[in-house]
Formats: structure tokens, sequence, C-alpha cells
């Protein structure tokens, strides 16, 4: 698989999975190519809540645009657990990439459990699937966007508890 930017990721997959973990919870999102693409001029507010100023403000108003904007209604899957649960978040990524093994997917993994994960994969083979650690992710890249929507969805939950 060749880079098509040069900046280390590529373009054109068929799907994009994000995986990242909030404290006590842990969740995933994938979304199809196309969905993708429909759902990135949604998230130009969308940003770190940890770079954010004034946090509680601007969850609320994230969730009240996640609801207004049906944010949630791109994904193909999206589930959010308890830490605790973990396994259960890898085995419906796992299963996922079994089901769909001959589409070329991207994967963003917290850098945490970056390496773990990527063990994992490679029982599975592995050969059309990229997997970065959300730190590789450029700011301003769909796949960086993307990503924002699940850290938000992970922040609203964790404070919701």
């Amino acid at each position: 698989m060749e880079d098509d930017e040069g900046d280390g990721t590529m373009k054109d997959f068929d799907y994009y999975i994000f995986i990242d973990y909030s404290e006590n919870l842990i969740g995933y999102a994938i979304i199809e190519d196309e969905k993708l693409k429909e759902l990135l001029p949604n998230l130009t507010r969308f940003k770190h809540y940890r770079s954010s100023g004034d946090r509680m403000s601007y969850l609320r108003h994230i969730k009240k645009t996640i609801e207004r904007d049906d944010i949630k209604s791109f994904f193909l899957k999206l589930k959010i657990k308890e830490m605790r649960k973990n396994m259960e978040i890898h085995l419906d990524v796992l299963e996922f990439l079994k089901t769909h093994e001959n589409c070329i997917i991207f994967i963003s993994v917290d850098n945490s459990q970056y390496s773990a994960f990527r063990k994992m994969v490679n029982i599975v083979d592995g050969k059309d699937i990229m997997i970065k650690q959300e730190s590789e992710l450029k700011e301003g890249t769909p796949e960086y966007q993307v990503s924002l929507v699940l850290d938000n969805l992970l922040n609203i939950e964790r404070l919701r508890k």
C-alpha cells in the first residue's frame, strides 16, 4: 500500500475504524469512506476536549451539535463501554476485520493500546490494514477530524456518569 500524499496517510480506504479511551471508558467507531466524506462538513467545530478553554461549555455545545446533525447516524458501528469490557470492543473490531478481509481499512488506536492492538490485528492477517497511533494523525486531516467525534462522545459519556 502506497502513501498517496507523502504525509503517512492513505486515501480511499473502504472503512475507517477509530478506537479511543477516556479514563474508565473505551469506544470504537466504524465509518465507510463515502459516509466519512459526507460527515466532514459537520465537523468544523470539533476539537479535542483537552484543548478547549471552558470544557463543560464546549461539551454541552458539541453534544447539541451531535444530536442536531445526527452525527451518530453516519457511523456503521459505534459503541462505548466501560474499560473492563475492552475485550468486547476488541472482539467486535476483529470480527469486523475478519468479515471485511477484502477491504482496505484504516485504524486509529489510542497510543497506550497501539502495540497490543497491532499484535491482535496481525492474527487476522492485516495486510490491507493501516494502523496508526492517535498521536500520528495530522491535525486537519479527515482521519483526525473524525477521531474527534469519538473523543468527544467518550468525554460526554464519562462526565455523564
